[in-house]
């Protein structure tokens, strides 16, 4: 039997060997793991579509002490986010959700209010059907930043950023009021964090030309 088995999400995977994945995944109780799945890479793998990118699945590993990598066994999909993935919008938005939290989450360390943060951003694009792409994308910037310790404080930010951050860091993002969100709301509140975040990781993201040409 496995020594392990978690509520996780995929965050990235990448070759390794001939067939073998190096997959990067959120568990609700361990927090950020790294493991290799054997023959994930071929045709009638065991693992499925179960290690796309954002996938929510109950993992089954073997951890050793003393080993950067855990050693994955097997998945059970619990819920993908492929219907979403038809929206470029909502696809782009997803890479850079994923991008963000491999790079903000410490290796092994719990974070259950992250994993909670990434269901209920989750269960809101699934909601709005691809309309709710700036709320989720500024909801989940937002509350990333806090979760990681290094939010700017609201009162040194222009009223609209201030407004905005204040309603979100109180609401539940399916309770959010009616908005005109757009690419410029966004920047509105990107200008607020970027100071800081571009000391942690802003200049590394790959994904975030991409949100700003959309």
């Amino acid at each position: 039997m496995p020594a392990r088995v978690s509520e996780s999400f995929i965050l990235r995977t990448y070759p390794f060997r001939e067939a073998d994945l190096i997959v990067s995944f959120l568990t609700r109780d361990q927090g950020k793991l790294r493991g290799v799945a054997r023959r994930a890479r071929r045709p009638k793998s065991s693992f499925g579509a179960g290690l796309e990118r954002l996938s929510q699945v109950r993992l089954a590993y073997f951890q050793q002490e003393n080993r950067e990598l855990v050693r994955l066994d097997s998945c059970e999909l619990i819920r993908s986010p492929f219907e979403l993935q038809s929206d470029y919008a909502v696809g782009v938005a997803l890479d850079y959700i994923a991008e963000v939290s491999e790079h903000l989450l410490a290796p092994a360390e719990a974070n259950e209010r992250f994993y909670r943060l990434l269901a209920a951003v989750l269960d809101y694009l699934q909601q709005e059907k691809g309309r709710g792409v700036w709320p989720a994308v500024l909801y989940f910037t937002l509350w990333a930043v806090r979760l990681s310790g290094f939010l700017p404080e609201i009162k040194k930010v222009d009223a609209e950023s201030a407004e905005i951050a204040s309603e979100m860091l109180k609401t539940p993002i399916g309770q959010l009021k009616p908005r005109s969100w757009s690419r410029q709301t966004a920047a509105a509140l990107r200008r607020s964090l970027v100071e800081l975040t571009e000391s942690h990781i802003e200049r590394r993201l790959v994904t975030v030309p991409m949100l700003e040409a959309l």
